[in-house]
């Protein structure tokens, strides 16, 4: 194999590490569904490996034998069966999804170590992506998981710095590449390309993003009773949903972490609000959301070269001591923790911790071309999505890129979603 493919081959051995870790679990954990919103965690399970055996045993063609009959292989269809629906399917038991997830991994390997230096590794790049997808989904399934703990309380993260709470940044107006090419970054996804020139009246950014302590102002404020600061959508949701701080908050500055109840961090990015939520409390703060064009550029942009970095940071690749990812913190870091993962216009924080909402729709970038997996996007463009920038602490570090383009309904809060305001300037 080159290089490149023992690259992913480690990548394919990290992600199925991660999924097994997180389907530890006795047998009827692995089969309740503990949301109508996510599946039973055996089907995640499963699922991963049906995808990984339709696109790299079988090429993307559903029409050719996979290794389960196609009878137990439509079970993990995700277009066909709902969430809501897969735990009344005959799904495999924790033990033959293992299995099967296992002898699929070692028909791949098989096949990786055949391959040739012409081979596109783009496909093994997907599933590598599409697995970490799944981990971060299961993660939310655990987050919504009534019971005791399983899992831990996380590893240990950096101390933030006191003073940037609420504190903003200038990025000068004027035109930057938006999106990215196959050539410069050749595993990104279809709606991240093609990469096009915008240009982007100034404006000013959050340098970190919104935290538990100033989302808890908002809360105290009667932000929840008071329909000004909210849209007409976005107060009717509330009213319906009943919301009245963001989910797994508790009472007296507690919230719920994992099947843990722990005093709230005030210092934390706060999570596990809804695209509405999020509004409401940006117009509120005096602010607005901000578009994901004006997030992307002020993840990107460097005024001192007139170009676009890869990172934040620049061009070398994430490091514990440059964003929380990957998952094993259970959490955000306090703001001000990467100072060193700051981007050139000095916004911190903006790939890790939480996903933040922008005031987008998900929509094509000019001249956009399906990819390998032609309903991987398309689906989406025009529905009723609201575009969400960055990463959580909750992703894999190999698969994030400040190019990447999250999108969910802007009811959903079991995200690790957050907020970062922006401002005219």
């Amino acid at each position: 194999m080159t290089d490149l493919r023992e690259t992913l081959a480690q990548e394919l051995a990290r992600a199925r590490e991660r999924t097994l870790l997180l389907t530890e679990h006795d047998e009827p954990e692995l089969l309740r569904q503990h949301s109508p919103l996510m599946s039973p965690l055996v089907w995640d399970l499963a699922h991963v490996g049906q995808q990984e055996d339709l696109w790299l045993l079988r090429g993307g063609d559903a029409r050719c034998t996979g290794v389960l009959p196609p009878d137990v292989e439509s079970l993990y269809d995700a277009f066909t069966h709902p969430r809501a629906a897969r735990v009344r399917l005959p799904l495999l038991p924790p033990v033959e999804a293992r299995a099967y997830c296992a002898e699929v991994r070692g028909r791949v390997l098989d096949r990786l170590d055949r391959s040739g230096p012409d081979d596109d590794p783009f496909d093994v790049a997907m599933v590598v992506s599409h697995e970490q997808q799944h981990d971060e989904t299961m993660l939310q399934t655990l987050q919504l998981r009534a019971g005791p703990p399983l899992l831990g309380t996380g590893s240990p993260l950096p101390a933030g710095r006191p003073g940037l709470a609420g504190t903003t940044v200038l990025v000068p107006g004027g035109p930057f590449r938006l999106g990215v090419d196959g050539t410069e970054e050749p595993f990104s996804l279809d709606n991240e390309r093609p990469a096009h020139v915008v240009d982007v009246p100034a404006f000013r950014i959050g340098r970190v993003p919104v935290t538990n302590a100033e989302y808890a102002a908002f809360v105290a404020d009667g932000g929840y009773t008071d329909p000004r600061w909210w849209s007409a959508r976005g107060w009717q949701h509330r009213c319906d949903a009943g919301l009245t701080a963001p989910e797994f908050w508790g009472p007296e500055g507690t919230r719920t972490r994992f099947g843990l109840v722990e005093e709230l961090p005030a210092d934390e990015p706060v999570q596990h609000v809804t695209f509405f939520e999020a509004e409401a409390y940006a117009a509120w703060a005096g602010g607005r959301l901000p578009t994901e064009e004006e997030w992307e550029k002020a993840a990107v942009w460097d005024a001192a070269t007139g170009g676009r970095r890869r990172f934040p940071w620049g061009s070398a690749d994430p490091t514990p001591e440059l964003a929380n990812l990957g998952g094993s913190a259970l959490r955000p870091a306090p703001v001000g923790a990467y100072p060193a993962g700051a981007s050139a216009c000095g916004v911190e924080q903006l790939m890790g911790d939480v996903w933040e909402w922008t005031s987008s729709d998900f929509r094509p970038w000019p001249g956009f071309t399906p990819m390998l997996y032609a309903d991987y996007s398309a689906p989406f463009f025009g529905g009723d999505h609201k575009v969400l920038r960055g990463s959580s602490w909750a992703v894999g570090a190999s698969v994030t890129r400040p190019s990447f383009r999250n999108w969910d309904h802007p009811v959903r809060r079991q995200v690790f979603s957050g907020i970062r305001l922006a401002f005219d300037a």
